[in-house]
């Protein structure tokens, strides 16, 4: 096999401004590393500037259509292309790499770059499992990339895009669900509108309302406002030994690094305590960087430090404590926008409240409504799982030549 460095195979390596812009609630989008989700940008939670920023932001380089953002910090190798008529400029700690067309197919590239040939490279440089690793242009540049005749790559880039295209229509039809669940929790859990007895409105229906001190606010009657961590089974990850960490062998153990797309870069054989697995279901925050939240879908893994999971009950559906805790926890992630590294503390987890009825049969038939659709997501996560595994096996070995394409 051939190989060449990435630099040979991009016309141009361009690193972000380091500077952190004056944030606007509406304007011209600003990529930022959590907003690149395994080859693909995730609009769903964009910052914005305004034109002027955005002027300033783009004189090294305007991205473009096919181009690739790598993100060379926090964490280091996430990596998504650019799609079409989008318009935008990039934040800190992102590269934008233009592709030489002619010799190189853009998506092919970003394929590579995905691959654990590429990511074991750059790991070097996250010894410690921190978030905050940094990885430098000149090393960038000299990323060594397998390469193969152009045609071969437009072949590689187009099988694994359709594979791709799959997972993002999964993707779409998980946001939709998640979409429906929370348009059910307002209705039940904001404007009180749950079925009375008679199947009516509660509030709009004339229900009683009371007043609850702990929330400032008036909550139906047989309501009560309660703690997560005295509801809930809450627990902390465990501080593994990052010395001990290899690349496959053992439990994989998920890092902050992993909450957003859910793949885990770390094994480990250190025996721990039961309480430190995660089962399906299970809810896991972030409480350094970003607090990112995600659902896990059912892999054996453990957890780490610096993140805390809280598992449902019979009676309270993750999903449910997931939309309460939600706006808490975005909160305090705006709080924090303007420093390196913000952190969630022990306080902030003992400040996350439900409000549930005391009634616990009727608790019970909402936590099975809203744990239906919840299974229905990490179904469709799993199937991408095994998706994103097919293509991580397949592609490989059609950059090697051990499969080919019938003609």
């Amino acid at each position: 096999m051939e190989f060449k460095t990435l630099q040979e195979l991009c016309t141009e390596i361009i690193d972000c401004p380091h500077t952190t812009p004056e944030w606007k609630t509406e304007g011209i989008p600003v990529i930022r590393n959590y907003n690149l989700q395994n080859g693909f940008i995730d609009k769903s939670k964009l910052s914005f500037v305004d034109n002027d920023t955005y002027l300033q932001r783009i004189k090294r380089g305007m991205p473009q259509v096919d181009d690739i953002i790598f993100s060379r910090e926090a964490p280091v190798g996430s990596v998504a292309i650019m799609p079409s008529n989008f318009r935008c400029c990039l934040g800190q700690r992102l590269v934008l790499l233009k592709v030489n067309k002619s010799i190189c197919d853009p998506h092919y590239l970003l394929y590579v770059m995905l691959s654990n040939f590429v990511k074991k490279q750059y790991k070097t440089v996250e010894k410690t499992g921190s978030i905050v690793s940094n990885f430098n242009i000149g090393d960038l540049k000299n990323l060594v990339i397998p390469y193969v005749d152009i045609a071969i790559q437009k072949k590689i880039g187009k099988m694994c895009g359709m594979l791709d295209r799959k997972i993002a229509v999964n993707n779409l039809t998980i946001e939709n669900l998640e979409s429906m669940a929370k348009t059910l929790y307002d209705y039940w859990f904001v404007q009180f509108d749950f079925p009375d007895a008679n199947g009516n409105p509660y509030k709009t229906s004339g229900g009683k309302m009371e007043w609850n001190e702990t929330l400032s606010r008036e909550i139906p009657a047989g309501w009560n406002c309660e703690s997560v961590k005295d509801t809930c089974d809450v627990q902390y990850g465990y501080p593994f030994d990052t010395n001990l960490f290899s690349e496959e062998k053992g439990v994989p153990v998920v890092r902050i690094r992993d909450i957003q797309e859910l793949s885990m870069s770390a094994y480990t054989t250190e025996a721990v305590d039961k309480k430190y697995q995660l089962k399906r279901n299970d809810l896991i925050v972030g409480m350094d960087g970003n607090f990112h939240m995600n659902f896990w879908a059912g892999k054996e893994a453990l957890l780490n430090q610096r993140i805390f999971r809280i598992r449902g009950t019979e009676d309270i559906s993750t999903l449910s404590i997931y939309f309460a805790i939600k706006p808490y926890i975005e909160h305090r992630e705006k709080n924090v926008t303007r420093t390196t590294v913000g952190h969630l503390s022990d306080y902030d987890v003992k400040s996350l409240k439900l409000i549930l009825p005391e009634d616990i049969e009727f608790r019970k038939k909402i936590a099975t409504k809203f744990e239906g659709i919840l299974n229905h997501i990490t179904n469709i996560r799993e199937e991408n799982w095994k998706l994103t595994s097919l293509r991580d096996y397949l592609l490989p070995m059609l950059m090697n030549g051990q499969v080919t394409f019938r003609q």
